[in-house]
């Protein structure tokens, strides 16, 4: 194992480029298809060992890596390579391990450990807590979190939380689906819940097996054995929608009878 001076490290560093098309400058956590073409900087406090016959580069200490406005920070980072046959080497996989953090301008995810495929373009954090904010959107998993770049997508695994302007979407999976602006930054525009599914508003709390939610227009569609409460009121069914921006509940008729338990307000 040869133990090289972090300068020289990053100048190595610089060769670990995945070849491909450059597109615009990522603004979310796009570390493999917005950024193909770019080196990746990698820093450590205690040092890296570059093993040249495994192909990997290790640093350890406050470690960082960096590519296109995007850090990825633990106390552990593996880069994996492979060597090209014309000269220079393709980077294929970072692992991360302690106290991670994968952020950009806009965006951040933190856990445990992290998984980055970047042939696959696809992230994977575990941890009991893996908490992903963007802007004034939060989700959070007690298992694991997945982002995939290609499809525009990030999936919470394990008590899985979204909140979004106040309201609160909770599940055993949320998946979330990103839409690119003009700019070329991504944005959720649909989140998807399924198992023990639970949404809490201002004003209401419902339940439901599985639930879809579009950003846009603020309307829950609510599946299978379906219960709302608002104050003592409860009214149940197996279908529903929710206005989230009015605060409307409409029960829909699909297998089951709708079911209403309305209390009178006292004078």
């Amino acid at each position: 194992m040869n133990r090289l001076p972090l300068l020289i490290v990053i100048l190595i560093s610089a060769l670990l480029a995945v070849g491909g098309p450059t597109t615009a400058p990522a603004q979310n956590l796009n570390l493999a298809s917005g950024a193909s073409d770019k080196p990746i900087e990698i820093f450590a406090d205690n040092g890296i060992e570059w093993q040249q016959g495994e192909e990997i580069l290790i640093a350890s200490g406050n470690a960082r890596a960096v590519r296109n406005g995007v850090s990825v920070t633990a106390e552990v980072l593996r880069a994996y390579y492979r060597k090209k046959a014309g000269g220079g080497a393709d980077l294929y996989r970072l692992d991360a391990a302690g106290g991670v953090k994968i952020f950009s301008a806009t965006d951040t995810i933190t856990g445990r450990s992290a998984v980055y495929d970047f042939e696959q373009a696809v992230l994977v954090v575990d941890g009991k807590k893996v908490t992903y904010r963007s802007g004034n959107d939060v989700i959070t998993a007690t298992r694991q979190m997945e982002y995939w770049e290609r499809k525009l997508i990030a999936i919470a695994r394990g008590d899985a939380t979204a909140t979004h302007d106040g309201q609160t979407l909770r599940a055993n999976t949320i998946t979330a689906r990103f839409q690119k602006d003009k700019a070329g930054n991504s944005k959720v525009s649909e989140v998807e819940a399924h198992n023990n599914v639970v949404i809490v508003t201002q004003q209401d709390r419902a339940r439901a097996d599985r639930a879809q939610y579009v950003v846009a227009t603020e309307m829950a569609h609510l599946i299978g054995n379906v219960k709302i409460t608002r104050d003592k009121n409860i009214l149940t069914g197996d279908e529903a929608e929710i206005n989230l921006r009015t605060g409307v509940s409409r029960m829909l008729r699909k297998k089951k009878r709708i079911r209403g338990i309305i209390y009178p307000t006292k004078k």
